[in-house]
C-alpha cells in the first residue's frame, strides 16, 4: 500500500471526510416514532410527509432520530452529540412559533383548538360551544368532555363552570403503544367522551378514523383571556442559523404544497398572522 495511505492522520482524514460528506448527503430529522398524526416509524404522518418534501428539495434522503416527544425530547435528540462532533439530528419539523428551547424558523401553519362532539349523544343541536354552558343541570351532568393537563379547553371548561364534566387527558401520555390523539379516538368509540376540546391536528387524526358524520367540529374563537390558536414553527439548534436560512427559504418557496399536505389530514387551517 502506498505509504501515503499508512500516515494515520491521512487516514484520520480521510475518515472524518467520509463521515461529513455522509452527512451533508442526509436532511437528519428528529422525531417521535409513534405521535400521529404528526409523525411515525411508518413515515406516514404529515410531518414526515413534509420532511420527504424538503429533503426532496435539497437532493437529500431524510435520516431519523427516534424519541418519545416527552420531557427530554430535544436534549436527546436536537442538543445530542455524537462522537465525531455531530448531531444526532437537526430539525424538528414541528415547535409552536418562538419556542423556548429551540431557535425556530418562521411559521408553516397555524391552526387552532376545536370542538369535536360525537353526533347522536344528545348534543346534535349545539353550533356554538358556548350553548353547553346553557343546557340544563340535568343534561350537563350527562356532559363526558375531555381536557388536558396543559391546555386552553381546561381554562374554557372553568371559565363557563364545567370543570367538573371534564375528564382530564394528559398532554404527553408515556404510553408506549398509543399516543393521545389515539387514545382520544378510541375513548370517543367507547362513549367514554361525548366532547372534546383539542388541537385542530389531533381532531384532524380523530375525523380520519371515524365515518363521515360521526362528529360536529365547531372553532374554538380567542378572546382577551384564552387563546386558542397558534403558529407552528420547526425547530433548529441556537447556534444553527444556517440551517434556520436553509429552511426558512424552503418553507417560503413551497408554502402551497405544505398547506395541501396538512390539509389532506382534516387539520383546519387559519391564515399565519403576518
Amino acid at each position: 500500500m502506498n505509504s501515503f495511505y499508512k500516515n494515520p492522520l491521512v487516514i484520520l482524514s480521510l475518515l472524518f471526510y467520509t463521515l461529513t460528506t455522509h452527512a451533508e448527503d442526509k436532511f437528519k430529522v428528529c422525531a417521535d416514532p409513534l405521535n400521529p398524526p404528526y409523525s411515525s416509524q411508518k413515515e406516514d404522518g404529515f410531518e414526515n410527509k413534509i420532511a420527504s418534501l424538503f429533503a426532496k428539495k435539497l437532493g437529500k434522503e431524510v435520516e431519523y432520530t427516534w424519541f418519545p416527544q416527552r420531557i427530554g425530547f430535544i436534549r436527546n435528540t436536537l442538543k445530542s452529540e455524537l462522537e465525531n462532533g455531530n448531531y444526532k439530528c437537526d430539525v424538528v419539523i414541528g415547535v409552536p412559533e418562538k419556542y423556548d428551547l429551540t431557535l425556530t424558523t418562521q411559521p408553516y401553519y397555524h391552526s387552532q383548538y376545536v370542538m369535536l362532539i360525537a353526533t347522536g349523544r344528545g348534543f346534535d343541536n349545539i353550533s356554538n360551544p358556548e350553548q353547553l354552558a346553557k343546557l340544563s343541570l340535568i343534561s350537563q351532568e350527562k356532559l363526558k368532555i375531555a381536557m388536558f393537563d396543559r391546555g386552553p379547553g381546561t381554562s374554557w371548561l372553568q371559565q363557563y363552570g364545567l370543570l367538573d364534566q371534564g375528564i382530564p387527558y394528559q398532554t404527553m401520555s408515556g404510553d408506549h403503544e398509543h399516543n393521545t390523539a389515539m387514545t382520544i379516538a378510541q375513548d370517543f368509540k367507547d362513549k367514554k367522551i361525548d366532547i372534546a376540546i383539542i388541537w385542530g391536528a389531533m381532531a384532524g387524526y380523530v375525523l380520519s378514523k371515524s365515518e363521515k358524520n360521526s362528529y360536529i367540529m365547531l372553532p374554538m374563537k380567542s378572546t382577551k383571556k384564552i387563546k386558542f390558536d397558534f403558529s407552528m414553527a420547526m425547530g433548529v439548534r441556537y447556534s444553527d442559523k444556517a440551517g434556520k436560512k436553509i429552511l426558512d427559504k424552503l418553507i417560503s418557496e413551497n408554502q402551497p404544497e405544505i398547506d395541501e399536505i396538512i390539509k389532506s389530514y382534516q387539520i383546519p387551517l387559519l391564515p399565519i398572522p403576518k
